[in-house]
């Protein structure tokens, strides 16, 4: 087994001057960092007084899943012979609320896959069961990742 270690810097930003005096009076403005990245800036959801022009835990979450199933399918799709000459993943996630705690309850990724040939679209297909396994995001959360493709020749 193989180890890796990864470090991220979270900094709130939203002290409006009295810090977290009242539930109302700060802002729940972050600043996250990774050495030699840019910083991503990051807030709440909107309905939880967070800034809509800034990421939220809960988009991060689906762009790791997504992003993560995007890598490990082109490898798969490498290691099969299928050449993939576009990827677009339109993702959706469901959230519920039980009292003031939240879960994610499924995620959907939705990749429209375009290959080189026609006769590649099974491979193609069947790489996405392969991503699916090998991604380590997926393989992290505790609730289901489903995948549905659509794969033509361009």
């Amino acid at each position: 087994m193989s180890a890796h270690r990864y470090a991220v810097s979270t900094t709130w930003t939203g002290n409006t001057g009295s810090g977290t005096s009242g539930y109302r009076d700060y802002r729940r403005d972050v600043t996250i960092r990774v050495e030699g990245k840019p910083e991503i800036l990051a807030s709440a959801d909107r309905p939880f007084r967070g800034d809509p022009a800034r990421w939220n835990p809960e988009d991060m979450l689906l762009a790791a899943l997504s992003e993560c199933h995007l890598l490990s399918y082109l490898h798969a799709c490498t290691t099969r012979g299928v050449v993939v000459t576009g990827y677009v993943d339109d993702a959706e996630g469901s959230m519920v609320l039980e009292g003031s705690a939240g879960r994610f309850e499924r995620v959907i990724l939705r990749p429209r896959v375009t290959v080189a040939e026609a006769s590649m679209i099974d491979e193609a297909s069947a790489a996405h069961h392969d991503a699916h396994a090998w991604c380590f995001i997926a393989n992290s959360v505790n609730f289901p990742v489903e995948v549905e493709p659509e794969i033509a020749a361009g």
